[in-house]
């Protein structure tokens, strides 16, 4: 059954496609909190963002109050396509089952991987072959290019701790109203699905590698802008919901 798993979660649809650029990201600030599903406060965050000559660096900085740390690094292009150029991603504390610090380079077409769980440490390495549509890290910023109404799919990068491809279907799923102070915004509701298949959800499931599907809400009015994303940071993880917030 693993190697099924393996075989067909590296041979998984060639759907996906790379999204188009309609708005230009640029250097940014966010301030950012993390909650659980009973609206407890469990953290707190920083989307940091710097323009280059030729690429894009952005940083999202999670601070759990039981010092655990959750920091995602990617670097993107933006000429006329999004185009993930690396990807790091850092986990530890309490508030995760094991560390981990995994990276992806596509001009190297390399990836590396260092987990450790119950005091045992492994190190991964190796050659990774990755699609033009890999976004790990520019999933909000994706959501922001999607004209009204319209799904895509593209790949992400799992890492379990062995660096898996998988699809992600990011589904427009409904409007809302978005309140700031006292005034309404139109906003959207975006479902974002890992695309198994049948037989591949079915031994992902039996061996406990299911990802779960996550839902992100984007502010449309205008120039699209983030407001939060509800989902697990690991796989069977808890459901915590990223939300932007403000300085007093």
């Amino acid at each position: 059954m693993l190697a099924v798993f393996l075989v067909v979660s590296l041979c998984s649809g060639l759907e996906a496609a790379p999204i188009e650029v309609r708005f230009v990201e640029g250097t940014a600030h966010g301030l950012l909190v993390v909650r659980t599903v009973k609206d407890e406060i469990v953290g707190h965050g920083d989307f940091l963002q710097t323009v280059q000559a030729h690429h894009v660096q952005s940083q999202l900085i999670l601070r759990f109050k039981d010092g655990s740390l959750h920091h995602e690094t990617v670097t993107f292009s933006q000429p006329r396509l999004f185009t993930m150029l690396s990807y790091r991603l850092v986990q530890r504390g309490p508030s995760f089952p094991e560390t981990m610090d995994a990276l992806l380079d596509r001009t190297a077409g390399t990836y590396k991987v260092r987990s450790g769980r119950d005091g045992k440490e492994e190190a991964e390495s190796g050659k990774i072959e990755l699609p033009p549509d890999v976004y790990n890290g520019l999933v909000p910023m994706l959501l922001k290019n999607l004209a009204a109404g319209r799904s895509e799919t593209i790949h992400i990068v799992a890492f379990t701790p062995k660096p898996r491809l998988i699809q992600l279907e990011m589904v427009p799923s409904g409007k809302l109203a978005l309140m700031s102070s006292d005034h309404s915004r139109p906003g959207t509701r975006y479902a974002l699905k890992p695309k198994l298949g049948a037989a591949l959800r079915f031994f992902a499931t039996l061996l406990g590698k299911a990802p779960a599907d996550q839902e992100c809400v984007i502010l449309t009015q205008d120039v699209p802008a983030f407001v939060r994303c509800d989902g697990p940071l690991y796989l069977k993880g808890p459901v915590w919901r990223v939300e932007t917030t403000s300085a007093q």
